[in-house]
C-alpha cells in the first residue's frame, strides 16, 4: 500500500467485517519512532529494563490480542526490529524488553509501506522470511486521484463521524463542493482529504458545506499550473526545473524524501533548489 492513500481506513475496514470486530484495532507507524521507542511500544517492556522504565508497561501485540494490529510504514524498521517480528509471526509470542518470559498473543497482523520491498531484500535492507511471512494477501492500493469514486463514500464517512464526535446530525456537501473535491488531485491522499472538511464542518454554519468552506487550494480546481501557463514566452531551464520538481513533489504527496529519490539528486539537493525558489 502506498502512503496516506486511506491505508488505515482499509485496514479497519478489514478488521469490522472479520470475526475478530469485537477485540481491539490498534496502529502504529513504524517510521515515526526511533528504534528503541518503537521495540517498548511494539513488545512492551518490563519495569528497571531501561531509564525512564518505572513500571512495567504492555506492548500494542499483547494489547490486540484476538483483534488486530496494523502496522504502518513496515519497510522503515531496523533489521533487530525485522528479527523480533518474525518471531511474533512465527511463535505468535511477544518477549517485552527486559523480560525473560514469553507473552502468546492472537494478533491479525496487517502491514504497509510505500517501499519496494523485494528491491529491499535485494539491497539487503529488509529481511526475506518477514516479507513471505507478511506476504500472504498483497493489496495495492493507488492514490486518491487514481480512484475518484471513492471521494464521494470516503467524504460521507468522514462527515458521519464528525457528527457523531459533536453528536450532531452529520453535514452535508453541496453538489458545487462535490465537485471540488472530484476535481481536485489530492497530493496529500486521504489524509488531505479528512482535513479539509475537518476544516469546512467548522467553518460552515448551516448543515450543508459549500464550496466556499473548503481549502482555496482544493477549490482552485487543478493542479500546480503548466510551465505552459506560467509565461507566453519560452521557459528558461531554471522555470521548467522548478516546474518539474514541484510536479514530482505533488505527486510523491509533499514528501521530500520520496521525491529527491524521484529526482535522482540528494536530499540537501532538493532543499537548496526549493530554497532559492522560494518554496520552503
Amino acid at each position: 500500500m502506498s502512503r496516506e492513500t486511506g491505508k488505515e481506513v482499509i485496514a479497519r475496514y478489514i478488521h469490522d467485517l472479520s470475526v475478530r470486530v469485537d477485540h481491539s484495532f490498534l496502529s502504529i507507524n513504524c517510521g515515526a519512532l526511533p528504534e528503541s521507542l518503537l521495540e517498548s511500544e511494539l513488545f512492551g517492556h518490563v519495569k528497571g529494563s531501561f531509564t525512564g522504565a518505572v513500571k512495567d508497561k504492555m506492548g500494542l501485540f499483547a494489547a490486540a490480542d484476538h483483534g488486530t494490529f496494523f502496522l504502518d510504514e513496515i519497510g522503515e524498521t531496523t533489521p533487530s526490529t525485522q528479527v523480533k517480528l518474525l518471531r511474533v509471526l512465527q511463535q505468535r509470542e511477544v518477549i517485552p524488553v527486559g523480560a525473560t518470559e514469553s507473552i502468546n498473543v492472537n494478533t491479525r497482523v496487517l502491514a504497509a509501506t510505500n517501499r519496494d520491498l523485494e528491491e529491499e531484500i535485494k539491497r539487503g535492507a529488509f529481511r526475506a522470511d518477514l516479507f513471505y511471512r507478511l506476504n500472504v494477501i498483497a493489496v495495492h492500493l493507488p492514490p486518491l486521484r487514481k480512484r475518484t469514486d471513492d471521494i464521494p463514500l470516503l467524504a460521507e464517512s468522514f462527515l458521519y463521524r464528525s457528527g457523531l464526535a459533536r453528536q450532531e446530525q452529520a453535514m452535508v456537501l453541496s453538489e458545487d463542493s462535490l465537485d471540488a473535491l472530484m476535481a481536485y488531485s489530492w497530493p496529500g491522499n486521504v489524509r488531505e482529504l479528512e482535513n479539509a472538511l475537518e476544516r469546512a464542518v467548522i467553518l460552515s454554519p448551516g448543515d450543508t458545506i459549500t464550496v466556499d468552506a473548503l481549502p482555496e487550494r482544493v477549490t482552485a480546481r487543478r493542479a500546480e499550473p503548466l510551465v505552459s501557463e506560467r509565461a507566453p514566452v519560452t521557459p528558461t531551464l531554471e522555470a521548467i526545473e522548478r516546474a518539474y520538481i514541484q510536479w514530482v513533489l505533488q505527486n510523491e504527496g509533499g514528501n521530500k524524501s520520496r521525491a529527491a529519490d524521484m529526482l535522482g539528486i540528494d536530499p540537501s539537493t532538493l532543499y537548496r533548489k526549493l530554497a532559492r525558489y522560494g518554496d520552503v
